[in-house]
């Protein structure tokens, strides 16, 4: 049975995650994933070129040397791992996994902030102390968005968690409300 990307990642980004932390190798190796992420997010296909069985293992063989190159060791062994079993096309999904675990570690949610209007530097950070907070983590990095469509307030997306506190959201909510 074929694993899906998703759950390739998940193994994968778990396995590499606890040999990090029991070689006591985790910011190393973060670092040098967050290389390998804008790499191949640069050349969207190289995961797929690479994974493909039907290009010439040459060609391949010596692309994959360059990537290799210069990384720290349980990166490189990971890399000849992921090479060997044609995993390549799932490292984006592989690495997020590893980041998930990474933050969850040094307990820092990642999230997203929709605004209808950019939030002062001042409110943001009041604003990822509160959701740090009422999540249960020490710190949240959130990105922000604006979208005018929400007219006012936010929308918070982290953690797998939606807490949306937008006028549209609260006009829509009263609407329903009216017309039953």
């Amino acid at each position: 049975m074929k694993l899906d990307k998703y759950t390739v990642g998940k193994r994968y980004g778990k396995a590499l995650f606890e040999l990090a932390v029991e070689e006591q190798q985790t910011e190393a190796v973060y670092q040098d994933l967050l290389t390998l992420r804008k790499i191949f997010q640069e050349i969207p296909d190289l995961g797929n070129m690479l994974s493909d069985v039907r290009l010439d293992s040459d060609k391949k063989r010596k692309i994959m040397d360059k990537i290799v190159k210069g990384h720290n060791e349980i990166v490189e062994n990971f890399l000849e791992v992921a090479y060997r079993y044609n995993r390549l096309d799932d490292l984006l999904f592989i690495i997020d996994e590893y980041e998930r675990r990474y933050n969850e570690a040094k307990k820092v949610i990642l999230g997203t902030v929709t605004t209808a209007v950019k939030l002062t530097e001042d409110q943001k950070l009041q604003l990822t102390k509160k959701i740090a907070q009422r999540l249960g983590y020490e710190k949240a990095e959130l990105t922000e968005q604006v979208d005018p469509e929400i007219l006012g307030g936010v929308i918070i997306e982290a953690n797998h968690q939606v807490l949306d506190g937008s006028v549209k959201s609260r006009l829509e909510n009263l609407r329903n409300q009216l017309r039953r």
